[in-house]
């Protein structure tokens, strides 16, 4: 078709001139067509922030200014002067014996995934929801890959936040991490929610600036690694940063680096509750998502951290009334001797040995670990048990503690998954100290299953429509204290044989419409991740109860950010926001 077959008549020149602007639907585009000073402008009538007819704005000195949020834009190319909304599409115009005409389908400026990609990078840098949903819902439908969305997010918080890897990566490397969990449109919501966390953590924040790695390729990675425990031992984040990128630089793969750190941030007990080793853990899976290739540019953001970190050791509760870090402090030092007891042996863990991680004295715990490790227990099969152990405390948590309190048995339950997830990744002896840290929390978190809640008694759901125990489960979080309620109903839909994939896409779906918390965003992951991991029903029963009645306790919120997302997604389909929907 040739550029002037493409041209549709829209107006006489004498009624545009005499009424200065026109709307216009042509080929399905709902058009503005202004005149202004002499010249003759179309844009798209739908303003690019929020939907707004642009044909019931205002035009002055060459500035086209949308009414309702007041987003202003140059009427002769679009480009907006407001970094919130967006530059208008223009269309080609002419005029023929009178009479306008307006190309309505012009050749794109730029590809949709280019367009989408600069705007998601303005999103992150002025923190503005709206443009990073937005973007989120266009970079997937031009089919850019989830992948390579979670990698702008990645490399961009790593960068752009001075203290360094914190909960919005954490929670964007989460959800990347569920993404097979959820329904397809959940999906969108999954990589708008973790980038949103991203842009919220580096505002107002100075970028990171980096050291230099070493000029050597002589060093050995054991030399390197005892330099960099030894420069966060001490705090020195600088000289720990320049070792760790000299172990990047001289080709140090996944699993050594993963060790490197992981020893690190175990040389001391249960570094900021939990949140140093889970934020290692988090990172190294970001990185087998967008690639290891990024690791120079991701993982030395975890630096600041660990040498800031505050030592579990230096606080009361593992000092008095007992000295557990003294308790550990014996094992540690006898640990590779127990490792070599159990060279060549088998080990699994014995009927009841949850009940025993469980128990009240903390000498009987470390001494069912001793044991299990001189019978051979790898550091990931004794990790897996404790992962457990600390999820069922979640799952019997009673209700009678302080709300707080939930964020205990949540720290003890992701601090375990990342130490299970790193022990898969490198096996690494030193790892048997975080399974230690984990099992000494489980037991500083009895106090909080006193008395326990039961889980739900498994005849009591027989007999029932699965589904109708899904749809009371999403009901429980409409309503706030429905914790109990929340358990039951998950656990009654497996007991009636519901489809454990539904169960989890449904659980993704009540946490993607929900303002939810840090803290949210990891329980339902770590729940997710290590129900993945189990082939007993009962175990994957609990850990869903935990999630279930985790989500629970923490819903519902305003919901803002879905309304944010709603958005966007009916601006990106081309509803009119200023006018009801079909739903409403």
């Amino acid at each position: 078709m040739s550029s002037t077959d493409r041209f549709r008549e829209v107006v006489s020149l004498s009624d545009l001139e005499r009424d200065g602007r026109v709307q216009a639907s042509v080929d399905g585009r709902a058009l503005a067509v202004f005149y202004h000073e002499g010249e003759i402008r179309a844009v798209d009538n739908r303003c690019p922030h929020m939907g707004f007819p642009l044909s019931e704005g205002s035009v002055e000195d060459g500035v086209l200014t949308c009414h309702w949020h007041h987003a202003r834009f140059e009427l002769s190319c679009g480009d907006t002067f407001d970094p919130w909304a967006d530059d208008v599409q223009t269309f080609p115009v002419e005029v023929r014996d009178g009479t306008v005409y307006v190309d309505p389908h012009p050749e794109p400026d730029e590809p949709p995934a280019d367009h989408w990609t600069r705007r998601l990078d303005d999103g992150l840098e002025q923190n503005l929801r709206l443009v990073v949903a937005k973007s989120a819902i266009g970079l997937v439908d031009a089919g850019v890959s989830a992948d390579d969305v979670v990698e702008r997010g990645v490399r961009f918080g790593a960068r752009y936040r001075e203290s360094g890897w914190g909960p919005g990566l954490t929670i964007l490397a989460a959800m990347r991490n569920v993404l097979p969990d959820l329904r397809e449109a959940d999906r969108k919501r999954a990589l708008y929610q973790g980038l949103v966390h991203v842009g919220d953590d580096c505002a107002g924040e100075p970028p990171r600036f980096d050291q230099d790695p070493f000029e050597t390729t002589d060093v050995s990675f054991d030399r390197l690694t005892e330099w960099f425990r030894e420069n966060v031992e001490v705090r020195d984040a600088d000289g720990a940063e320049r070792v760790l990128r000299t172990a990047i630089a001289n080709g140090a793969d996944d699993a050594r680096l993963a060790t490197m750190l992981a020893a690190a941030a175990t040389d001391h007990r249960y570094l900021n509750t939990g949140h140093t080793l889970d934020f290692v853990n988090k990172a190294c899976e970001a990185l087998d998502h967008v690639g290891w290739d990024h690791a120079d540019a991701v993982l030395p953001s975890l630096v600041e951290g660990m040498a800031t970190a505050a030592r579990a050791e230096e606080q009361s509760s593992w000092r008095q009334p007992v000295d557990l870090a003294a308790m550990l402090d014996e094992t540690f030092a006898d640990l590779d001797s127990l490792v070599a007891a159990g060279e060549g042996s088998a080990w699994s863990a014995p009927e009841g040995f949850t009940e025993t991680l469980l128990a009240e004295d903390p000498e009987t715990v470390l001494a069912a670990l001793e044991d299990a490790i001189r019978a051979g227990a790898s550091v990931e099969a004794l990790a897996r048990e404790v992962a457990f152990a600390a999820a069922t405390r979640v799952a019997r948590f009673a209700t009678v503690n302080e709300f707080s309190d939930w964020n205990t048995v949540h720290h003890t339950f992701t601090y375990a998954n990342a130490v299970h997830q790193l022990a898969r990744r490198t096996g690494a002896t030193e790892l048997y100290r975080g399974v230690f840290d984990a099992a000494t929390n489980v037991y500083l978190d009895r106090f909080l299953n006193t008395p326990p809640a039961p889980l739900p008694d498994p005849a009591s759901g027989a007999g029932a429509d699965p589904a109708d125990h899904l749809d009371a489960l999403v009901e429980t979080f409409e309503r706030e204290g429905e914790v109990n309620e929340a358990g039951r109903r998950a656990a009654h839909y497996l007991d009636c044989g519901g489809d454990v994939d539904r169960l989890r896409e449904r659980l993704g779906e009540a946490l993607l419409r929900e303002d939810a918390g840090f803290h949210t965003y990891q329980a339902l992951e770590a729940g997710f991740t290590q129900a993945a991991l189990r082939d007993d029903p009962a175990e994957t029963r609990t850990l869903l109860v935990a999630v279930a009645r985790y989500l629970g306790a923490h819903f519902p919120t305003r919901r803002e950010r879905e309304q944010t997302f709603t958005i966007a997604a009916r601006l990106h389909r081309g509803e009119k926001i200023h006018e009801a929907s079909s739903a409403e």
